[in-house]
């Protein structure tokens, strides 16, 4: 039997080294934590997930699931499986 992933539109925003914590804790709602001493500028973070809390390095996408979960994704698996919605 083969299978195809039904189409489905996701939130997701881009992590890069200096982002402003603001700007993370906006969209990532669940819960991230930062290393101590980080100041305002994010150089590295961790994010809660369905299965536990995971590292965010830089260039990683965090994707907000149909359900609200969120989740690191590396970047050429993002481009491989995502492509952008205009917005209407």
């Amino acid at each position: 039997m083969r299978f195809r992933k039904k189409p489905v539109e996701i939130e997701a925003i881009q992590f890069k080294k200096g982002m402003l914590q603001e700007e993370i804790t906006k969209f990532v709602t669940c819960g991230c934590s930062f290393p101590t001493g980080a100041g305002e500028n994010v150089y590295s973070m961790e994010i809660e997930t369905l299965e536990g809390n995971m590292n965010v390095s830089d260039d990683d996408w965090i994707i907000k699931g149909i359900k609200g979960e969120f989740y690191p994704c590396k970047p050429d698996i993002f481009e491989a499986t995502y492509e952008k919605v205009e917005e209407k």
